[in-house]
């Protein structure tokens, strides 16, 4: 899947991804390779990824995800 997070200050990961991990305003969530399309609102955490070379960690105050065709797009605070 490709995953882009943005913030007002610019792009801070653009790369593949194999599973993302989210704090939803509603619990937190997996996303994995073919998921549904999705919105969802996003609360203070640590947004997790990780492909077969690298894992990474984000900490985010808000935000919000959109999940479609195996393209993550996240904009934060």
């Amino acid at each position: 899947m490709k995953l882009e997070i943005v913030s007002p200050d610019g792009i801070l990961f653009e790369g593949e991804a194999e599973r993302v991990s989210f704090p939803g305003a509603a619990g937190s969530f997996d996303i994995l390779p073919h998921h549904a399309p999705l919105i969802a609102a996003l609360r203070q955490g640590t947004i997790l990824y990780e492909n077969e070379r690298k894992r990474g960690e984000l900490a985010i105050k808000s935000g919000f995800v959109e999940v479609k065709e195996d393209y993550i797009s996240v904009c934060i605070e």
